[in-house]
């Protein structure tokens, strides 16, 4: 019996051993990406204009590193806080840690070079080497245009610089491990042309990170094989309600297989109507984290590539429960 005892006593040192020696070699040599590039933004007019569109109303960085008023539906950004970051998503909205949206003004991105910058948006990885968890979609933006990740770059660099320091993001054990290799080198492509409707559509449903949030997940957060574009994520509030993505896809039933292109175009530019005004939310009531309003400010064009796009995925059918109230509500 004491011989068994022993055994099993090396047994489990031994797993020990090879645990923190696998941790050891994780924390040595990963994330694995290439150097940061050595690149100069030209901060013309015509790349800030690109630049500003393309992060407020298509990849809307904006939403995550701005103060959203969730008061209001949809949270449209407080005025003041443009780029300020310092949003906080934690374990009561499901993230396995504590993760804050960092300050992308020039205050807060002073001592980050252009390549710095281009390999943070498409690989996740910091100018100290440090790997970011995805909450940024980093692998989406590693598959853009260069040259539209230039334009994002050249856009913040002209906001207006805000003084706010932003703590750091802990994640917990053992995704604090886990996410060091999550990073990979960007496999970046040329912007399609506008002519090809669907391929450019594509591109943008890809740098607007459509699939990540209409997709339903695993316990690890990772997207479901197969039911991409189905909906049914979920979406937890501090106040105990969730919300739950639509389903994109094209079934006629609980899909969007029966929208016409005018009316998926105008279901984003009401939100532009002069005479539209954001409702008032109450905490605990119905409320929408997609940015309509900022997603509102897309070209009717690019809408419309969009729209081409999404008829081309397959329809699947999953009926989405959008909203749950938290546990006690009437």
């Amino acid at each position: 019996m004491k011989k068994l005892i022993k055994v099993f006593a090396y047994l489990i040192g031994t797993l020990i051993v090879l645990g923190l020696i696998g941790i050891a070699y994780v924390n040595f040599a990963f994330p694995k990406v290439q150097p940061a590039p050595d690149l100069t933004v030209d901060i013309s007019p015509d790349r800030v204009a690109r630049g500003a569109y393309l992060a407020n109303h298509v990849t809307v960085c904006v939403d995550c590193h701005s103060v959203r008023d969730f008061s209001q539906f949809s949270g449209p950004i407080t005025p003041g806080t443009l780029g300020q970051g310092g949003d906080r998503f934690d374990q009561n909205m499901g993230f396995p840690g504590v993760f804050y949206a960092k300050n992308i003004t020039p205050a807060g991105i002073s001592d980050y070079t252009d390549g710095e910058l281009f390999r943070l948006i498409t690989t996740g990885v910091t100018n100290e080497g440090r790997a970011m968890f995805p909450l940024m979609p980093y692998a989406y933006y590693g598959k853009m245009d260069p040259e539209d990740i230039y334009d994002i770059i050249a856009y913040i660099r002209t906001l207006e610089p805000i003084e706010n320091e932003v703590p750091e993001s802990k994640a917990d054990f053992p995704v604090n491990i886990i996410l060091k290799t999550i990073p990979k080198d960007a496999t970046p492509m040329d912007k399609p042309a506008k002519t090809d409707q669907v391929a450019y559509g594509k591109y943008l449903t890809n740098a607007a990170s459509c699939v990540e949030c209409h997709t339903p997940v695993d316990a690890q957060g990772v997207i479901l094989a197969g039911q991409e574009f189905s909906g049914g994520r979920e979406f937890a509030s501090p106040d105990g309600s969730v919300v739950r993505s639509s389903n994109i896809t094209q079934h006629v039933e609980n899909g969007i297989g029966n929208w016409t292109e005018e009316l998926f175009v105008g279901r984003f530019k009401q939100y532009l109507d002069s005479g539209y005004h954001l409702p008032q939310v109450a905490p605990g009531e119905f409320n929408s984290i997609m940015p309509w309003v900022m997603y509102a400010g897309m070209k009717e064009e690019d809408l419309k590539a969009i729209y081409a796009y999404l008829k081309t995925v397959e329809p699947i059918s999953n009926s989405v429960v959008k909203f749950t109230p938290p546990s006690g509500a009437e």
